[in-house]
């Protein structure tokens, strides 16, 4: 007998192998398949400004990427003793002006050139609820901890969300009209906004996702990692301590559907082949003054070296670099 309830996931029309370019962008769920995917050894940039939970704040990145505008001292705040950006996650934040630009800079200038040559992005919306400051209007994809009142609190419509992402997928297929994306809704609950409203928000989202699907049909993919863990895990222990975010257990079984669902055999195959080198790599011997452990690293750079002329969509370059034998 089988006690779950598996979700059954439609093939897409395309495929991700390691020569595959992706941009991942918006909520957790984008940073723990980007981390995965960085990982196994494909091409990927993950959230260039920082983490972004609403859609149109994910729309702005892609738009300001394809606007190569990067960004100078008037686009930043000061609060809390840091300089920072409503644009940018709090890990771009520096109490120097100086470095805080130049973290955000450089960011942008190497997510600015990938942007163009992506062939995959893989959006995760993670709430309908926008903050706006009441000062301009502009959309934080940050509040920074700023008081309440510098925000007003809205919830987009599907209306909303459909008009904003149909004209950034429009931009993106003017330039590259192979480009492909899949959208997925972040399995993560926002507790903060309560229960009910949570899952107003959330089908928000999967209806916007839905009419984006109506109206660009060959080119959306959609990955359920939200129906993964809340209807087929279904259960605490698949939860982190905070009982909101998906456990390492949990992150590790939505990879594997993920995989199932856009990797070949082939592509499989040789993740299974890089995981062999890779746990190599981080072993940690007991006495690293052996011969047998100098044996060991001799083989292991070997198997580096042969698995890059195997497969040379794949730059192995800094782990053989880093080998001491």
């Amino acid at each position: 007998m089988d006690f779950r309830t598996k979700v059954i996931i439609s093939r897409p029309a395309f495929r991700i192998d390691h020569s595959t370019r992706m941009m991942l962008l918006g909520s957790c769920f984008s940073e723990n398949i980007g981390n995965k995917l960085t990982e196994n050894k494909f091409r990927v940039k993950i959230n260039p400004f920082g983490i972004v939970y609403n859609p149109l704040s994910a729309a702005t990145v892609v738009k300001r990427l394809l606007s190569q505008k990067n960004f100078n001292e008037t686009d930043l705040v000061f609060h809390n003793h840091v300089y920072q950006s409503f644009l940018h996650h709090g890990s771009f934040s520096h109490p120097d002006k100086t470095k805080c630009l130049q973290n955000i800079s450089d960011a942008f200038d190497n997510a600015a050139e990938f942007i163009a040559k992506t062939d995959v992005f893989l959006i995760t919306f993670g709430t309908a609820y926008i903050y706006k400051l009441k000062s301009t209007g502009e959309v934080a994809a940050n509040c920074h901890k700023f008081p309440a009142d510098t925000f007003a609190r809205e919830r987009l419509t599907v209306e909303e969300i459909v008009k904003e992402w149909s004209e950034v997928i429009g931009t993106i297929l003017a330039a590259n009209p192979e480009a492909r994306f899949i959208f997925t809704v972040s399995p993560i609950r926002h507790w903060k906004d309560g229960a009910h409203e949570n899952q107003i928000s959330k089908s928000i989202l999967h209806l916007a996702i839905d009419r984006l699907r109506e109206v660009f049909s060959s080119i959306i993919s959609y990955f359920p990692a939200y129906e993964i863990l809340l209807d087929e895990l279904r259960d605490y222990r698949f939860f982190a301590e905070d009982m909101m975010h998906p456990s390492s257990t949990a992150i590790e079984y939505i990879w594997e559907r993920f995989g199932e669902t856009y990797f070949s055999k082939e592509t499989a195959a040789l993740n299974v082949e890089w995981q062999q080198i890779r746990r190599a790599l981080n072993h940690r011997p007991l006495n690293e003054n052996t011969e047998s452990y100098r044996h060991f690293l001799h083989q292991t750079r070997q198997k580096l070296i042969n698995f890059q002329a195997d497969y040379p969509q794949i730059n192995c370059e800094q782990e053989i670099k880093a080998l001491i034998v």
